[in-house]
């Protein structure tokens, strides 16, 4: 066969998962050339596990991704099915946004926002080798050999890289749902220098909803007075879907202990290593052996389909076994399963091996994102997606790169613990890794972030306009937050919600500090009229935790210090005696950009820093 140029651009993103469409969005909305090379154009920011957007962080992630300029919330608050805010009865900092989606209709929308963007070309076909030229990305070859010559190259492959699916003591090459799998691109992978693991990841039956009895069945139903993904998105829908709760039982777990056996995870057919926060039906029955019952959530695929998706019952068991197990559940014991649940195993590499900027150390421009890097969900591949893609394109620009810290984004924490830290198992993004979720709520995401996103190139003049729009109702409202009232105008307001007499002024945000709610404020005083619910929210957040905000802006800047003293490039940390050789060794390998980051390094402690610091001096 002979090869053929099959075009020349300034970026290919390889894979069309949700990293991979944010990656190519980036690249294409900021002005270059893009191409983006997939297996299956049907499969484009296809939801192989379950139809959801956002969850307990990911919520987060989703509303930064949309204050940058991506395209993740847009797309979500269209396909939306229902909508929830989790965590309502705990703190303003680990509430979130979960949306439950209608799995084709996320997909049609997606691929449509991707033909109609200027600058992008979708092309059908398997990479199977990156082209390098004196250290920098030059290309990539196909399968057919056919050569997609590019400047800067994103992967994002997603869990299709020799990707293997397992049932039971069936095995089979295949990708998730039946696609194709990706197996020839990892031997290019291994030959540039990339170090390879394997990982695994599995999806639950989907069932009939025809088959499913609601009635005995405790339902869910979606809220509407809640703001959207989006910050372009005018309200939330009104007309939504419910879901439903039931639990797995006793009878349920004898099935799973009686066929461990069986098991492909506990059996040896499973070498990839799974998530530890997303376990399979089988591990939790051996893990939590004390628990009598587990949660399931029965959940919509989409409006245009039967299909329901059991979320908590994820399974590598053979079919005849989760046939049996699910129909030992309540509402489900006459269930029909139109797709089996499965695990499927990939190829992933050590996140270890890159920059923050999400760029190969050993390859100029060559970027990864997403799964391949070692994460799990949609949310962090989509981060990483619109990280790389707009990094390279700032690259190919001349421009600084985007950076974001931990203090700045939930985005900044997920890139930095991946190439600080590394992962020995599928990352997921949870609340507990942020030490300032106090300052990085969702609700806050566009203040935080829109500029960063309007300097790249990325936030266009719609949602600028949106954004200082924002910001100009919330300057006002904190203007109106310090507005005093006098003990005869606020005394008999304050003795309703069980305070004492006022011996001075008080202001709107010291009653918010006496957990007075802001709207019975607004209602009250007719205080912060015309000022838009959601701003009203954040204002009312900021008061209450003011203490909190002010400490938490205290340690950031501490820690910037660090984050300030940058480490040169070159240092050959192996010859520096005062460090000890756990540091050495950690140090040589992540290659720290700052002290701040070589701080997080596990292995090295505060004395090694210290000798850092000396040797920056000298």
């Amino acid at each position: 066969m002979t090869c053929f140029i099959e075009g020349k651009f300034d970026a290919v993103v390889v894979g069309a998962g949700h990293a991979g469409c944010e990656a190519a969005l980036a690249l294409a909305r900021t002005g270059q050339k893009t191409a983006m090379l997939t297996l299956n154009l049907d499969s484009i920011a296809f939801m192989a596990c379950n139809p959801s957007i956002g969850g307990t962080a990911k919520g987060h992630l989703v509303r930064e991704i949309d204050a940058l300029g991506g395209e993740m919330g847009v797309n979500a608050d269209k396909a939306m099915l229902q909508l929830r805010m989790l965590n309502r009865g705990k703190g303003a900092a680990v509430q979130s946004l979960r949306g439950q989606e209608d799995k084709n209709l996320y997909h049609r929308l997606m691929k449509q926002t991707l033909e109609n963007t200027p600058n992008l070309s979708i092309i059908q076909g398997e990479a199977s080798e990156i082209l390098v030229e004196n250290g920098a990305v030059k290309g990539v070859r196909t399968a057919y050999d056919s050569v997609l010559e590019a400047k800067a190259v994103i992967l994002a492959t997603g869990v299709y890289l020799s990707g293997s699916v397992i049932a039971g003591e069936w095995k089979r090459e295949s990708g998730p749902s039946g696609f194709a799998p990706a197996n020839e691109l990892t031997k290019s992978l291994i030959d540039l220098g990339f170090t390879v693991r394997r990982f695994k990841t599995g999806t639950p039956a989907r069932i009939d909803g025809r088959s499913i009895d609601f009635s005995v069945l405790e339902i869910q139903n979606g809220e509407t007075d809640i703001y959207p993904f989006s910050y372009m998105t005018r309200h939330v829908k009104k007309k939504q879907m419910p879901c439903y709760l039931t639990y797995t039982n006793e009878r349920t777990h004898e099935i799973i202990r009686a066929n461990l056996h069986r098991s492909p995870l506990y059996a040896g057919m499973i070498k990839g290593i799974g998530p530890r926060y997303c376990p399979s039906i089988e591990d939790k029955v051996v893990r939590f052996a004390d628990k009598d019952r587990h949660q399931l959530f029965l959940e919509p695929e989409g409006a245009d389909t039967h299909e329901v998706y059991v979320q908590g019952m994820s399974t590598s068991l053979p079919h005849e076994v989760q046939q049996e197990m699910y129909h030992t559940i309540k509402g489900l014991e006459h269930c029909k399963i139109m797709r089996y649940a499965y695990a499927i195993e990939y190829d992933a590499i050590d996140s270890l091996d890159l920059f923050p900027t999400l760029e190969f150390k050993k390859v100029k421009n060559l970027y990864t994102a997403g799964q391949i890097n070692g994460t799990s969900g949609y949310e962090e591949a989509a981060a990483q997606g619109l990280i790389a893609g707009l990094n390279a394109s700032l690259a190919l620009r001349g421009k600084d790169p985007v950076v974001l810290r931990r203090d700045q984004a939930y985005i900044g924490v997920l890139i930095d613990d991946l190439v600080t830290k590394g992962t020995n198992e599928p990352y997921r993004m949870m609340t507990s890794r942020a030490e300032h979720r106090i300052i990085l709520r969702q609700d806050n995401a566009d203040f935080r972030l829109s500029a960063i996103g309007r300097e790249s190139g990325l936030v266009d003049d719609k949602r600028w306009e949106k954004h200082l729009k924002r910001l100009k109702e919330y300057e006002k409202a904190q203007k109106e937050l310090n507005q005093r009232k006098t003990p005869k105008e606020a005394n008999a307001f304050i003795a309703a919600h069980g305070g004492g007499e006022l011996k001075g002024a008080i202001s709107y945000a010291d009653m918010i500090r006496r957990n007075i709610p802001i709207k019975e404020i607004r209602d009250a005083f007719g205080a912060f009229r015309g000022i838009s619910a959601d701003i009203l929210e954040t204002a009312e957040t900021d008061a209450k935790y003011a203490g909190y905000l002010e400490r938490g802006l205290e340690q950031i800047a501490r820690a910037k210090k660090l984050e300030d003293k940058a480490l040169p490039a070159d240092i050959d940390y192996m010859s520096i005696s005062g460090l000890r050789i756990e540091a050495r060794q950690k140090l040589n390998k992540i290659r720290p950009q700052n002290l701040g980051q070589a701080a997080r390094i596990s292995g090295v402690n505060p004395a090694d820093i210290a000798v850092l610091m000396v040797y920056l001096k000298k």
